[in-house]
């Protein structure tokens, strides 16, 4: 690495094992891409997740000359999110590498012959489409036709207060969250 790691914890304490680990980790990145500035780690432990297996939070964000990475896994234990999370950001690397070649070279992925797996990671295939009316409605109707559907990811609605189509999520917290897209 260049220059220093960043590491930032939340609801824990940074352990000098554990930043020996993350020290331990960190250098092998340089042999994925070694254009990178600025690496920042945040850990943290999260009481309220629903799954035990997901209390320990580990999100890697690189930052370089034309490009941000980021990735973030859960575990059990922090150790495994490292783990995890490191894989997770080699993998994303990769992709950023090839593509960044395959522009070099004026070759489009689709002219390259590919493994069903990268296939699959590099394309996603579109399985279905769906199209619905959108009745107009505030927001606590939203909330209330999201559970009577049993829609536990997001519900797509016209918010009638704004005049414009909006995201309603559930988040981890068990609260509700409202995406309000805008035309760029």
């Amino acid at each position: 690495m260049k220059d220093k790691v960043d590491v930032f914890v939340k609801e824990m304490d940074l352990t000098q094992e554990i930043r020996e680990y993350i020290d331990k980790k960190i250098p092998r990145l340089d042999r994925y891409l070694d254009q990178i500035d600025e690496t920042r780690i945040d850990l943290a432990y999260v009481k309220t997740a629903r799954e035990l297996n997901s209390r320990f939070v580990a999100q890697i964000t690189l930052r370089g000359r034309g490009f941000i990475l980021r990735a973030e896994e859960r575990a059990s234990e922090i150790k495994s999110a490292i783990d995890l999370v490191m894989d997770k950001i080699e993998r994303q690397i990769e992709r950023y590498k090839g593509k960044r070649q395959h522009a070099r070279a004026g070759i489009s992925p689709s002219e390259e012959l590919l493994d069903e797996e990268e296939l699959e990671e590099n394309h996603p295939l579109i399985a279905r489409r769906k199209k619905f009316t959108l009745v107009p409605m505030d927001e606590m109707e939203a909330v209330e036709q999201m559970n009577l559907l049993g829609h536990e990811d997001f519900f797509i609605f016209y918010n009638a207060q704004t005049s414009s189509i909006n995201v309603l999520y559930k988040r981890r917290d068990g609260t509700y969250g409202i995406i309000q897209p805008e035309l760029g």
